[in-house]
């Protein structure tokens, strides 16, 4: 069963970077697409991006290209979101997700970390 833990959120003045970090453990880390979501208070959770398993391939929702890149380091079991011109409407709770296969949907992941928070304000 694989294990995510979510760090690196916190407050952000708008125009800032933060990076997430996604540890995984107790599987073969490279065998899992890992996911981004996040969830801003009062909406549901929304796809963010994915990386494959090899990273070789990503893809991210509209609202964030060009401004976020996900990354990962299969070495250390880690995934990364590099977020970059943070806006105010980024503020949500971010979340990792893995499965083998995933995809866009939230219900394509069988594995989910418990979250970090994201605050983009002045």
């Amino acid at each position: 069963q694989v294990q995510l833990v979510e760090s690196g959120g916190g407050l952000v003045q708008p125009g800032g970077s933060l990076r997430l970090s996604c540890a995984a453990s107790g599987v073969t880390f490279s065998n899992y697409v890992i996911g981004w979501f996040r969830q801003a208070p009062g909406k549901e959770r929304e796809f963010v991006g994915y990386i494959s398993g090899s990273g070789y391939t990503q893809s991210y929702a509209n609202f964030v290209k060009g401004r976020f890149t996900i990354s990962r380091d299969n070495a250390k079991n880690t995934a990364y979101l590099q977020m970059n011109s943070l806006k105010s409407e980024d503020t949500a709770v971010y979340y990792c997700a893995a499965d083998t296969r995933g995809g866009l949907e939230v219900d394509e992941y069988e594995a989910w970390g418990q979250g970090t928070q994201v605050t983009v304000s002045s």
